[in-house]
């Protein structure tokens, strides 16, 4: 096991619509290429929930309501170790517009039964419990 010095806190978020799941394509960062949830890192001083109503601000440009706990998930890395808190949003103000271009390429519904296999490797155990209706895999 890795001997890391500080365990990051991040706060993702479940969106979908019609059976189908949100997912983004990551781009000038780690794990360039593939699709992940929207979030991000838990601020210091930041409650989660106001940290993932942020993030789909910034990254989608929406306005998150009734955000619902979904999946806690653990995850290690060769360089890091995280937990990774994540929401459901079941209601949203606003249009879903690409708002970090820099950041990512694209957000795409997919199909719960067709996601793409390469999955950003921190959002893979999150994305299989909630198909599979855990709030944790060990």
């Amino acid at each position: 096991m890795e001997n890391f010095n500080t365990i990051k806190v991040a706060c993702d978020v479940f969106i979908t619509r019609g059976g189908k799941l949100l997912l983004g394509k990551r781009k000038n960062c780690y794990g360039a290429g593939s699709w992940a949830l929207p979030g991000g890192h838990l601020e210091v001083g930041e409650k989660m929930i106001d940290a993932a109503k942020r993030e789909i601000k910034e990254e989608l440009g929406i306005d998150g309501i009734n955000l619902k706990f979904a999946v806690i998930s653990d995850f290690i890395g060769d360089s890091s170790q995280y937990v990774h808190i994540d929401f459901l949003l079941e209601n949203y103000k606003g249009e879903i517009k690409l708002m970090e271009p820099e950041k990512c390429e694209e957000w795409r519904f997919f199909d719960l039964k067709e996601i793409p296999e390469n999955i950003f490797n921190s959002h893979q155990d999150l994305i299989k419990a909630f198909k599979e209706g855990k709030v944790y895999l060990y």
